[in-house]
């Protein structure tokens, strides 16, 4: 199904909308004759999602269509841009609220993990965020840490030392988690909001619900929520609709992390063929529900939703991920009234520098505007790139390629990326009798570009794979290791085909009905025999049934091993160049 997309700011030019900001920054609203009705009240707000730590561009581009008829690359993202494109769209709006739909720690740049994502707090504390959803990869260290974040202070929760470069104060936003309880029934965070514009008779007031995807405990480590409970969002947020109401609310926005993903050309405020888990939570909303911030799929899309006559028209939008877009969504109220008649939404690319992709050059495009850092968050983030300099440029091998990132829609495969992690995780538990070891494509986070030379650092690898993962050997039977496949395959959730390692091919058909789409699976060239044991190694958050992999957790005579980081170290500098793997070996029948 296509939903109507509601386009905005990355389509005009840069001197159009240097021309729209000079304006509203300088002209003041006119008075309204007597007699004639008062102007709309507008309210901007300003969203963001999937931040993951990105301090620095994170050398990635939005693909976005230039205006005639193809696409173009624009290089995005990074802390101190995105500071400088929200500022841009506060002069827009006398009447703004910066918010966000979680995940804006872990999974991060080196720079930001080294000190347990407190950099990260930093920059969205100057970017001006006043409330945030909380995501998945917030529980990655746990949900002690997390309230750390929020409150400050250098308790240690984690192998990593807190408070390393500063005395942490703490996030000044507001976590949000309506759906989340303590084991004792209490409440995680607060799960709604408000603010207000005005006073008096005129005022306005936002109501906002924040709220985690219910699947968290299959993304996370199980200790790292151990005793929390997700309830379902869609029951969550018709439960607190009617509460903010009578608390004043004039609109009620949710900040989710969970999201979906368009189909066709790549288009920032597209909404083609929308498909994903938000679907169904936005199918069984009730009334009351103006607009939803969404996240999670690193997608970035912008929708009119209006396939639940039930609930009306819902503006769905999503900024993508690592702070290359952020979403201009404006409000428009009767000031009379306070009802809302208009809402409309743009994604505005956060243009940064250039950048060497795996793909080569990726250059600046003078049809969006490009954005300067601002001054005080890029000296912020320097001070702790500048304190991670002796891991991030340390050389930990020479590769023979340059290795993309695979993007794009379908089933996610992790191409010669996932293959070679692959093979370092299977070089670091042969000890533990490992015959095969499997990647998960949804954690590769970064492409693995070399230098001319072919030297590879730290801070790059560090980039493909930031989780510090345990590697997992366990015993598993080929009958099991089919099942667990067909599991990423299936059609409840993403799908993905995991990675595996040297020796090993797995043939599958979409076509097929769910649960049987494998075709083929050999090792050494022979089929998998299904009443064999295999020693199979992944991750620890695999091995526990993350990403739905529930197969996994099945496995016996578990071993835990190397970090994956380390692993992946200890293979690119095993031999004086390491060639990438070139085969296929997860090929798909059309």
């Amino acid at each position: 199904m296509t939903f109507p997309s509601i386009r905005g700011l990355p389509l005009l030019s840069t001197s159009l909308l240097a021309a729209l900001l000079a304006g509203c920054a300088t002209t003041p609203s006119p008075r309204q004759p007597a007699g004639q009705a008062a102007a709309p009240i507008e309210i901007g707000v300003i969203a963001i999602n999937d931040f993951h730590g990105a301090l620095e561009p994170p050398n990635q581009s939005v693909e976005a269509p230039d205006g005639q008829g193809g696409e173009v690359s624009v290089p995005a993202g990074g802390g101190a841009w995105l500071a400088s494109a929200v500022d841009s769209l506060k002069a827009r709006h006398a009447n703004n609220v910066v918010v966000a739909a979680g995940d804006l720690t872990s999974a991060s740049q080196l720079a930001s993990s080294l000190y347990l994502d407190e950099p990260a707090v930093g920059v969205m504390n100057r970017v001006g965020v006043e409330f945030n959803a909380v995501g998945n990869h917030e529980f990655d260290r746990g949900w002690q840490e997390l309230r750390r974040l929020q409150n400050g202070g250098c308790e240690k929760n984690t192998r990593g030392e807190p408070c390393q470069l500063e005395q942490f104060k703490g996030a000044s936003y507001k976590y949000l988690a309506a759906s989340t309880t303590l084991p004792d029934g209490s409440p995680l965070f607060p799960g709604t909001g408000l603010k207000s514009f005005g006073e008096g008779k005129d005022k306005i007031t936002l109501g906002f619900i924040g709220l985690s995807l219910k699947t968290v405990p299959t993304l996370v480590a199980p200790d790292r929520v151990s005793g929390l409970k997700f309830a379902d969002e869609a029951e969550t947020i018709n439960r607190e609709v009617p509460r903010l109401k009578a608390a004043g609310a004039d609109a009620v926005l949710v900040l989710i992390h969970q999201g979906g993903r368009t189909a066709g050309q790549p288009d920032p405020n597209g909404c083609n063929d929308m498909t994903g888990d938000i679907r169904p939570i936005l199918d069984r909303l009730e009334p009351g529900v103006d607009v939803v911030v969404s996240g999670h799929t690193h997608w970035a899309y912008v929708c009119n939703y209006t396939a639940n006559p039930k609930s009306g028209p819902i503006l769905l939008t999503s900024a993508g991920v690592y702070g290359k877009l952020v979403t201009d969504i404006t409000l428009r109220f009767d000031p009379a009234t306070h009802k809302l008649l208009g809402k409309e939404a743009g994604n505005l690319i956060v243009q940064s520098p250039g950048y060497t992709s795996a793909k080569g050059q990726v250059a600046n495009s003078a049809a969006f505007p490009q954005f300067q850092p601002r001054a005080d968050v890029a000296a912020y983030v320097e001070r702790y790139k500048n304190a991670s300099l002796h891991l991030v440029s340390r050389p930990v091998g020479r590769l023979s390629a340059a290795l993309p990132k695979e993007e794009g829609n379908g089933v996610a495969r992790g191409g010669a990326l996932g293959n070679l992690i692959a093979d370092s995780q299977l070089a670091a538990t042969r000890k533990a009798g490992a015959e095969i070891a499997f990647l998960n494509p949804f954690g590769i986070r970064a492409a693995l570009v070399p230098a001319s030379d072919g030297t590879v650092t730290f801070g790059q690898i560090y980039a493909v794979e930031p989780f510090n993962n345990e590697i997992v050997t366990m015993s598993l039977t080929g009958a099991q290791i089919r099942s667990t496949l067909e599991q990423g395959l299936d059609d409840d959730g993403e799908q993905q085909m995991l990675s595996p390692s040297q020796g090993m091919r797995v043939a599958f058909d979409m076509r097929r009905p769910s649960g049987s789409r494998i075709t083929a699976i050999t090792l050494d060239g022979k089929p998998l025999d299904p009443a064999k044991t295999y020693r199979v190694s992944v991750v620890n958050f695999l091995a526990e049934g993350g990403d739905g992999f529930s197969g996994f957790a099945q496995g016996k005579d578990r071993t835990r091993g190397a970090i994956d980081l380390d692993a992946l170290e200890d293979w690119l500098g095993a031999v004086p160049l390491r060639k990438v793997p070139e085969e296929d070996r997860t090929p798909e029948t059309r």
